[in-house]
């Protein structure tokens, strides 16, 4: 194993560890707060700070991470997110309603700045290694970012499992502690085994620069909130409170989401073997994603007629249809994890990954937002056509994507 693949496999594991403990911590805060009773919108609302807080962290770890190197960042990121389960665990029962929801939020909201600080180093950590291993050919860098972010998926699908079943023999306290440990090892992993200074170069001098990206990025950034948008718009909240409406029990429910999660983990592994590569890296993906995209959008426009007609046995029709959207999906977003670092620079690769994943976050607020207030509104229904929307105009986004790197010429 040369460095390159040493150092890739090292990030790859320290985000497997935190991915799983973040994976397992939604589950603890969705189960805890819904066993005491907070209604569906109230759930989506503590989850609110934690995709907020990811824009910003996304956009100033990208440049932290150019300018202090990216092992310094991963580091950053783990001990953020300790402190964000050590100030979880002391949440008090005595408090009232308010106060709990505010600790909550606020310790949720450094854990999502945790949270993105880590992926952001984590992918372009990907970037750099690859651009120490281009002897391995072209199609390296897809099939490391493929089983990177499949990998990643799937284990925080374990996470959500995990969750569960910590809360239940555990308790909630515990729970955080025991995941707050389990993240110390990693760190000491972290910080013993990567080169310091890894991914260090010159970071951008001022905000106009940091914004200032490529056609390519900028068209895929676009597309990327819209695409997790029409993604979180039913599941953070519209398909539970679906599901348990239905006859589901509260374990039914999430070993669903679970099993989705690990499936679409899998798939996204897998997409570099579904695509048609090319010599230069984007005229055969590019229209890939857009081919992708535009598949994707019919899905929740047939589950919404589903709906609409309220055909027998919905809730399973929807099941069923939303295990191809999550198939689809994963494709999709595959291909746009690999774009990101196709298009970007080697050397400000931490900037452009943080500039994509802030307009990740982005949507992942937008959708949480979404999905507590069209359900409330109208149920999956409106869910669904708010995704089918918002799919339609990923699509849009997607035929501006550059079919060369000459024509979205990097900033310098």
């Amino acid at each position: 194993m040369n460095a390159a693949e040493r150092n890739y496999a090292i990030v790859t594991a320290s985000y497997w560890g935190f991915t799983l403990t973040d994976g397992a911590l939604r589950m603890l805060v969705l189960l805890h707060f819904y066993q005491l009773g907070y209604s569906s919108v109230t759930l989506a609302f503590l989850f609110l700070l934690y995709e907020a807080a990811g824009i910003a962290a996304n956009l100033l770890g990208g440049w932290l991470a150019t300018r202090y190197g990216i092992t310094r960042m991963l580091t950053v990121g783990l001990v953020t997110q300790i402190i964000g389960f050590t100030l979880l665990s002391l949440l008090n029962p005595a408090w009232t309603a308010a106060m709990s929801v505010a600790w909550v939020v606020l310790a949720q909201g450094i854990c999502g700045v945790a949270k993105d600080l880590t992926k952001t180093a984590s992918k372009s950590a990907i970037k750099v290694t690859q651009a120490q291993a281009k002897e391995q050919g072209a199609g390296q860098l897809f099939r490391w970012v493929a089983w990177f972010t499949g990998s990643k998926n799937a284990m925080k699908g374990i996470g959500f499992f995990l969750g569960g079943l910590l809360l239940q023999t555990l308790g909630f306290q515990a729970s955080l502690w025991a995941m707050a440990a389990l993240l110390a090892l990693v760190l000491l992993g972290v910080v013993t085994s990567l080169p310091q200074m890894m991914g260090k170069s010159k970071a951008s001098g001022s905000a106009k620069e940091l914004f200032a990206k490529n056609a390519g990025i900028n068209a895929l950034a676009a597309a990327r909130v819209v695409l997790f948008g029409a993604r979180d718009v039913w599941f953070v909240v519209s398909l539970p409170v679906f599901l348990y409406s239905a006859g589901w029990n509260f374990t039914m429910v999430g070993s669903f989401l679970a099993a989705w999660t690990i499936g679409y983990g899998l798939v996204q592994a897998l997409a570099p073997s579904l695509v048609r590569r090319s010599s230069d890296g984007l005229s055969a993906e590019v229209p890939a994603a857009r081919w992708w995209s535009a598949l994707l959008a019919l899905i929740p426009v047939g589950l919404a007629l589903a709906v609409a007609f309220q055909v027998p046995a919905l809730e399973w029709v929807v099941v069923g249809g939303l295990c191809l959207f999550g198939f689809a999906f994963a494709v999709n977003s595959s291909v746009h994890s690999y774009l990101i670092l196709a298009y970007a620079g080697s050397e400000k690769a931490a900037e452009d990954v943080g500039f994509y994943y802030a307009a990740n976050a982005l949507g992942r607020f937008v959708g949480t937002l979404l999905s507590g207030l069209l359900y409330q509104w109208g149920g999956l229904l409106y869910a669904l056509i708010g995704s089918a929307i918002m799919l339609g105009l990923c699509w849009l986004a997607t035929l501006a994507l550059p079919l060369s790197k000459e024509t979205s010429k990097h900033h310098e």
